[in-house]
């Protein structure tokens, strides 16, 4: 996947995030640490809708998730925010609901 190139503070999309192995895996990791946050396993992902990069001290990813909430048996959207620091390491920042699917 040939990514956008980064700019400096600026959020930029993520062409062809639609495919990325990658972006499947950051957004997989938001659902599961939201779940483990929620100790239940609540939500389960269903697709990434879109995904936003921005250049901070390692990259800070806005992906926007069609989850299916277990609870209530219906589809749901949440942002997530990601932020994959320097070294690799992950760190779910922000995860909320936008509206129902």
């Amino acid at each position: 996947m040939a990514a956008a190139t980064p700019v400096l503070g600026g959020i930029t999309t993520i062409p062809g995030f639609e495919n990325s192995l990658e972006i499947e895996g950051l957004a997989r990791f938001a659902v599961e640490e939201y779940n483990k946050k929620q100790n239940a396993l609540v939500l389960e992902l269903k697709k990434v809708l879109d995904a936003k990069q921005q250049v901070v001290a390692g990259l800070m990813y806005y992906l926007k998730l069609e989850v299916v909430d277990r609870g209530e048996n219906k589809n749901k959207v949440y942002e997530a925010k990601v932020w994959v620091k320097p070294g690799n390491s992950k760190e779910l920042e922000e995860f909320r609901p936008v509206s129902d699917a």
